[in-house]
């Protein structure tokens, strides 16, 4: 089934109606200056687990440099919560920070979401794709594969992926390409994602030819997030591959001006591992936490005063906002 197809399966009246709300609540917001929600999000995230067996150098789970705890997502408490999310959920993402196929529920995280007809993808940096892990992936159901292959040898994939092994890379996704054609399955959809760097930005041009011998349905090229800006290899010297330009005294700052409005905050909150909520995908260790699932439902978290507090602040000083200062939201690249 064509991946757009996969989308439209996915939609109930239930889910068309709450999109529509959703949706025209932002469009609202945006219209009037302030926040107004209705609807509960058509899509999330939730965190597998925060362990990664890598160490990239500007990864919060690589570099070991989180405030918060290290641990599994519990399979029982992520089931209670996808049945509250699923009657209006379209969407669902299965990684956050960490290495989500170190979660060895991850198929069984996936299976369940999919037996609810909610379009699933997940991400991850490959080196653990065995046979198992593979086979069990397909036979999931997954909607999208995403494996970063940030290098075409290992020299070059290594400045980075500090652990990685690139042949076992290369070994995994030949292994879902595999386990696809064997159990004549057209999902997952495969995707190649090439994260641009200084230090790889060269392998460029090489790339097109190693995504068609690894025989992925897509390659993408992504932007990379830098916590430190001053003389980092990491930063490419490509502008349209750069999240970062020069300030009026020369230090890097985001491209973007950060208008006063977040699409991110009316439609993809973010579930931890422990449970709580977070406003996106840029709170990386997770110190604004809306609320705790363990002790609160989700549409209580959803419509709480701390919650509307924070998108008000967002309409008004979104440039106070920390985690705000890396969004890809509102750049040109």
């Amino acid at each position: 089934m064509p991946e757009f197809l996969q989308y439209l399966s996915s939609l109930t009246p239930a889910r068309t109606g709450n999109f529509i709300l959703n949706e025209s609540s932002f469009l609202l917001s945006r219209l009037l200056g302030k926040p107004l929600v209705a609807g509960l999000p058509w899509a999330a995230a939730f965190e597998p687990t925060t362990s990664c067996n890598l160490r990239c150098p500007e990864c919060p789970s690589g570099m070991r440099k989180f405030t918060r705890q290290t641990g599994h997502l519990d399979l029982d408490f992520y089931q209670t919560v996808i049945d509250q999310l699923s009657p209006h959920l379209l969407y669902l993402t299965l990684y956050f920070q960490g290495e989500p196929t170190l979660n060895r529920s991850l198929p069984e995280m996936i299976w369940y979401a999919r037996q609810k007809n909610i379009y699933v993808t997940t991400s991850t940096n490959g080196n653990l794709l065995d046979e198992d892990i593979s086979k069990a992936l397909v036979e999931s159901g997954l909607n999208r594969l995403i494996i970063s292959m940030d290098g075409l040898d290992q020299e070059t994939y290594s400045k980075y992926r500090i652990g990685g092994d690139l042949s076992k890379v290369r070994k995994g996704i030949e292994n879902i390409v595999h386990w696809k054609k064997e159990l004549n399955s057209s999902t997952p959809y495969l995707e190649l994602q090439f994260l641009v760097l200084g230090t790889n930005e060269h392998q460029i041009p090489l790339l097109k030819a190693e995504a068609k011998a690894l025989e992925v349905d897509k390659l993408s090229l992504k932007s990379a997030q830098l916590y430190n800006h001053d003389k980092n290899p990491f930063l490419t010297s490509l502008s349209g591959f750069s999240r970062y330009k020069p300030g009026k005294r020369g230090e890097l700052q985001l491209k973007s001006n950060l208008p006063n409005h977040c699409h991110r905050m009316w439609h993809s909150p973010v579930i931890t591992w422990d449970g709580n909520v977070v406003p996106c995908c840029f709170d990386k260790d997770a110190t604004h936490m809306m609320g705790d699932l363990k002790h609160q439902s989700f549409k209580e978290i959803w419509l709480s005063p701390k919650y509307i507090s924070f998108r008000k602040k967002l309409f008004n000083h979104r440039q106070e906002i920390e985690i705000c200062r890396n969004c890809t939201e509102g750049i040109s690249l």
